[in-house]
């Protein structure tokens, strides 16, 4: 589709809505602008939530918790994959939508809402597998069962880089325990949340057991996160955002999932095929314009190939074709904020002033748009800022490495741990770093994270709690232990 056939016929965008108890609320309210990030023009009017709407959505999840939790893991499971069949069937319009108002190229778009079906499948599936245990006593009067029950009404805060599909892993897993929850999505990409909502309520989820909310995300946390009715909180977003909700949910005695950022190294190894892999990390790199937890961002390369590296490297990321993401070709869309573009412009000034060379990139595309252009710095890049702060944005630093032990303290001296990759054709260099890089994900020769039976989740400032894999319920189930003498005669 072009642009210009994008005007002539335009599709509508979603109608965006509050969704309490089963009631989709468009009332005239408080609400805000959604703006399309690769023209800048408004496309939506988002209502916002007043305090009434966050009691009532408690109310409801509080209320639906007794009945849900009770239903069987059988018609849990029915209910999801209802819902991911009729994601599979909206799929081309959530994505047409997720393309205006995030930004990201249409094929990009498509690709996550048929993964987060994906996803909604294998948590389907996984559901009903949630198993307690009989553990033998020392007493054969004696009876001892585990069992694991959900946890209660949940409240969940999903990002906007990955608006349907990082909604999907909270939601499937929530619901597929037993819990309720109150999902607050992104105001700035809101369009993939409204979707999901609709597609569960057609997919039979009963009322009140999914309720969503928008608003001033600092107003919004603090009010649900406080509440006597909410026993779970998940978060993705920030480090400084996740430290704060963290804090809110322990003074609250609340139990929380934190999946915050990253700043993720890549150890290029002189063994490895250098130009295949110096493409496939371009690739990755400028996934989303780079908007990702989990996406390359520091380059060491080992000194015999870090010359070939950079140039095949920067000639790919050069060659990338930036435009609107419903254009035909396009690899990589606008950012989604016009902050974004600042951070990056910013990041670029300062590693320059600190000596490091500009293979490519390093300006605003366009007028109009949050457009940036795939970026490269390599050369004296060690004491830039680029190298501490997470850029989520279409720029890379590549420097050269010497020594093994050497590479990992570099890799391992940020307090981030989300995601690290390593290349090398040797199985020496390929255990010993999967062993010492301190992250909660390492991916040897391949980019195999994120996948629905893989946990998900990082090391020490990065968060904790896992999303994804037989893991991904355990934050929404409570433990309890029962023992059970047999009746005196």
């Amino acid at each position: 589709m072009s642009t210009s056939e994008r005007v002539r016929h335009p599709s509508p965008y979603e109608t965006l809505a509050l969704f309490i108890d089963g009631q989709w609320k468009t009332d005239a309210r408080e609400g805000e602008e959604v703006f399309d990030p690769a023209t800048e023009h408004a496309i939506g009017w988002l209502p916002h939530a007043d305090d009434a709407d966050v009691s009532a959505a408690l109310a409801a999840a509080q209320r639906a918790f007794a009945q849900w939790r009770d239903t069987s893991a059988y018609e849990r499971s029915r209910v999801l994959r209802r819902f991911g069949e009729r994601v599979l069937e909206t799929a081309a319009d959530i994505a047409v939508n997720v393309v205006r108002d995030q930004g990201k190229p249409l094929d990009e778009a498509l690709a996550e809402v048929r993964f987060a079906a994906d996803h909604i499948f294998w948590h389907a599936e996984e559901c009903r597998r949630i198993y307690g245990r009989e553990i033998p006593s020392r007493d054969v009067r004696v009876q001892q069962r585990v069992v694991r029950e959900p946890v209660g009404v949940c409240v969940a805060f999903t990002p906007w880089n990955f608006p349907f599909s990082q909604a999907v892993r909270k939601v499937c897993a929530a619901l597929g325990a037993g819990c309720t929850l109150v999902l607050k999505g992104p105001e700035e990409a809101p369009s993939a949340v409204v979707a999901l909502a609709r597609a569960l309520q057609e997919a039979g989820l009963p009322d009140g057991c999914l309720n969503l909310l928008w608003g001033r995300p600092p107003v919004l946390s603090a009010r649900l996160i406080a509440d006597d009715v909410v026993r779970k909180v998940s978060f993705t977003g920030s480090v400084d955002v996740g430290k704060q909700l963290a804090a809110l949910a322990g003074r609250h005695m609340k139990r929380s999932t934190m999946e915050l950022g990253g700043h993720a190294p890549v150890l290029v190894f002189a063994d490895a095929d250098i130009d295949a892999c110096a493409r496939a990390l371009a690739v990755q790199k400028l996934r989303n314009a780079g908007q990702v937890c989990i996406s390359p961002t520091r380059f060491y390369v080992e000194r015999p190939a870090y010359v070939r590296f950079v140039d095949v490297f920067t000639e790919a990321m050069r060659s990338t074709r930036v435009g609107v993401g419903d254009e035909f070709g396009v690899q990589m869309g606008p950012l989604c904020h016009a902050r974004r573009v600042h951070a990056m412009q910013s990041l670029v000034d300062d590693a320059l002033a600190q000596g490091a060379t500009l293979a490519t990139g390093g300006t605003r595309l366009r007028e109009r748009g949050h457009f940036y252009a795939p970026t490269v710095l390599c050369g004296d890049v060690s004491r830039a800022r680029v190298m501490r702060e997470e850029p989520f944005g279409p720029l890379a630093a590549v420097v050269p490495f010497d020594s093994v032990d050497g590479v990992i303290e570099a890799a391992n001296a940020l307090p981030f741990g989300l995601a690290s990759y390593v290349f090398t054709r040797s199985a020496a260099h390929a255990q010993h770093t999967a062993r010492r890089l301190k992250a909660g994900m390492v991916s040897v020769n391949h980019f195999g994270l994120a996948l629905p039976e893989t946990p998900f989740g990082g090391l020490h400032d990065s968060g904790y709690g896992s999303e994804g894999g037989s893991e991904t319920f355990d934050g929404y189930l409570a433990t309890r232990f029962i023992t059970q003498f047999e009746s005196l005669p």
